[in-house]
């Protein structure tokens, strides 16, 4: 996985030299690319960070790179920089899913702090991916009798009565529950509905 940065994509080099300054004076890593279609053409689905999307750009605008991006499932978030104008645009960008958008002119604080957050909140969605990825792949492991009893664990349903269902003993229970919680990583049955919720989630 790339280290996560800002990147920056305006058509305007003194805005993209400038902002990369800014960017670089707290720390923040940045690239910057002159249009969404150069952009594009690099873009990586492990890219990490966020994107600074100006509205108004020759060529390629921000909110087409932006649907261009949506329709490669790009989950980075994206921060939109736009003039009075371009409001309603930016309105209608954040409704299909953009993280922010900024007017010019705007405070250099109020964006780094901005995009340090769209940093933070994507990398909190690749560790909840991550997690995902992980009980499930976990959950693959289990027999399809193992999945049964583990159902009926999260109903708390007591090995007695589990046994009775399935019309298995309860030593044959105890010995599918331990597999269970072995598979699963999980001490307990309160663990193992907690894994699961982070999977719905």
């Amino acid at each position: 996985m790339t280290q996560a940065c800002a990147h920056i994509i305006d058509d305007d080099e003194a805005i993209r030299d400038a902002l990369q300054w800014l960017f670089k004076t707290r720390t923040v890593p940045a690239r910057a690319w002159a249009s969404g279609e150069a952009f594009l053409a690099a873009w990586q689905p492990d890219w990490r960070g966020c994107i600074v999307l100006d509205i108004r750009m020759d060529g390629m605008s921000g909110l087409e790179c932006f649907d261009a991006l949506l329709e490669r499932g790009c989950q980075l978030p994206v921060i939109f920089i736009t003039g009075h104008g371009d409001v309603p645009m930016a309105v209608a960008a954040l409704k299909k899913g953009a993280y922010h958008f900024i007017e010019k002119p705007f405070n250099d604080n109020d964006l780094v702090d901005l995009v340090e957050k769209a940093i933070a909140h994507d990398a909190e969605q690749q560790r909840a991916v991550a997690d995902r990825e992980t009980v499930a792949a976990r959950l693959a492991t289990l027999t399809a009798r193992e999945r049964e009893v583990m159902e009926l664990i999260l109903e708390g349903k007591f090995n007695k009565v589990i046994a009775d269902e399935l019309a298995i003993s309860m030593r044959t229970v105890e010995a599918h529950r331990s597999r269970v919680f072995d598979k699963m990583e999980v001490r307990s049955a309160v663990e193992l509905a907690q894994m699961l919720t982070t999977l719905r989630n």
